[in-house]
């Protein structure tokens, strides 16, 4: 999916949401146990129930490469039902030298050897240019660079500043900004950060940001949006627990759909009020 396209989607949705596929077999209802593959139905449940609602998914491949062959085969087989007007992302956060990060982006953008094709994939950029620019060959496919996350660690680096008074994070997006552009490049930037979208925008004003953190982890969408939003939308909102987990019961679709659809109508909302629909 190219940028123009997914600015495109964020107009006709009216939404800027993204789907967490995060799904831990010990959390989904338990009748889906049932089932052969439990977690590729609970997928398959919540993509049919939020995929008018939303422009991306994102699964968190570790809930699926912890069960081996299965887990991939789940995540295979949850791939190949995500609707084609969604962005695809697969939150694997590599990081490595080239040669090995060459593998990693055969393994999630080459449909014919691993048959996985994702839009995107997160990267850790901590090697440098080497280790994200193997992603960056693939036409259309996009590199999401970790900038400045909301983990409880993240200020171990992150925050450190230079001589210049200038932090690391902002160093990270200086140099990625010419590793690519806003065509192939986005930055994850958590929601729990406030007004540090300011300074974000001020080194990526035009790139796409992932954003995590609003609904269960307590983000603001208002103040992402307040100062993280651009002429184009720029942010993907992701929100995971408050709309997969919504229920645990065999009522978890539709209340993932009303969830859903609550952030919908917010992000409608903020679309109007910046002009961009």
């Amino acid at each position: 999916m190219t940028r123009a396209q997914l600015i495109q989607q964020i107009k006709i949705k009216r939404s800027f949401l993204c789907v967490g596929l995060d799904t831990d077999i010990k959390k989904i209802p338990s009748f889906l146990l049932e089932f052969e593959d439990p977690v590729y139905e609970f997928n398959k449940r919540i993509i049919e129930a939020t995929s008018d609602l939303c422009v991306a998914y994102k699964p968190n491949t570790a809930f699926y490469e912890c069960y081996g062959l299965k887990g991939w085969t789940s995540l295979q087989k949850t791939w190949e039902i995500l609707p084609k007007d969604c962005f695809s992302i697969a939150d694997a956060k590599r990081g490595d030298i080239g040669n090995t990060a060459n593998m990693y982006a055969q393994a999630f953008f080459d449909e014919g050897a691993s048959g996985l094709g994702f839009d995107s994939i997160t990267v850790a950029p901590y090697m440098g240019s080497d280790s994200v620019l193997p992603f960056l060959q693939f036409k259309d496919k996009w590199a999401i660079i970790l900038a400045l996350t909301s983990n409880q660690g993240s200020a171990d680096f992150q925050n450190i500043q230079d001589k210049e008074g200038v932090q690391l994070f902002e160093r990270v997006i200086e140099r990625a900004n010419y590793w690519g552009s806003p065509e192939n490049l986005m930055y994850v930037v958590g929601a729990t950060r406030g007004e540090a979208f300011k300074i974000i925008r001020k080194h990526a004003p035009d790139h796409f940001l992932l954003v995590p953190g609003v609904g269960a982890q307590g983000g603001s969408l208002e103040d992402v949006c307040t100062y993280g939003m651009n002429a184009d939308c720029g942010l993907l909102i992701n929100a995971t627990r408050s709309i997969i987990y919504a229920s645990s019961g065999k009522d978890f679709a539709e209340k993932a759909r009303e969830e859903a659809i609550l952030l919908q109508k917010a992000m409608e909302k903020e679309l109007i009020k910046a002009n961009i629909i």
